[in-house]
């Protein structure tokens, strides 16, 4: 059998299995989404968002991408982020990076790969902010989990940073953001930070905004 066929038996053995618990599963969820969550997370294969969180289908609305980035002319990340903001009203935006990630591990190297090279720049940028902790440690591999862990910090400050987050913030919108990383060899998420709705930014990156009085 061909492997993509084996896609579609197995389809259709997890409708079979959703109906036989519920017999309108999927009708209650095909008029509407209601998710609590923004889950921004890794492309890589290994790291299945719900299978991972154990949450169903309309639970988390995801966006994936090579290391997790958040970047501010990404506007296939952006326009993700303003839906799961502004219409769906999320209350959480997880950043969910992972110990072994490709991108992270390229980012390190003085390899040329092309188009990617671009992508990974980010990520180069946040080792040379972070170079003094990052050549401190005593080996490459504990450099590698190191940058994994503040990879994902960096991308949850730069969240804080756009205007769809501080708008949110400043209309009193309970909405947290998180800093998690998932471990391959054990399949469990590590919680690195949250920041609470209000949380201070540093000014250069303060919007003001018409409709929210006394807004900086």
């Amino acid at each position: 059998m061909e492997s993509y066929k084996k896609l579609l038996l197995a389809n259709k053995a997890f409708v079979e299995d959703k109906l036989n618990v519920r017999p309108d599963y999927f009708l209650r969820m095909a008029d509407d989404q209601a998710p609590e969550f923004l889950w921004i997370g890794c492309s890589d294969s290994r790291v299945p968002a719900e299978e991972v969180t154990g949450t169903e289908p309309g639970e988390l609305f995801v966006h994936r991408n090579i290391a997790n980035q958040v970047i501010h002319t990404d506007f296939n990340m952006l326009s993700v982020l303003q839906y799961a903001v502004e219409v769906l009203h999320v209350k959480h935006i997880i950043v969910c990076g992972h110990y072994g990630c490709g991108g992270v591990k390229n980012a390190m190297s003085h390899r040329h790969l092309g188009l990617i090279n671009k992508w990974l720049r980010n990520i180069k940028d946040v080792y040379r902010i972070h170079k003094h902790e990052l050549d401190g440690l005593p080996d490459q591999d504990r450099r590698f989990r190191r940058l994994v862990e503040l990879n994902v910090q960096e991308q949850v400050w730069k969240l804080a940073e756009t205007s769809f987050v501080q708008h949110a913030w400043q209309t009193h919108q309970p909405l947290h953001l998180h800093g998690w990383v998932y471990e391959l060899h054990t399949g469990y998420l590590k919680d690195l930070l949250m920041l609470e709705p209000g949380t201070p930014i540093d000014d250069i990156y303060q919007f003001e905004f018409d409709d929210v009085e006394g807004s900086k």
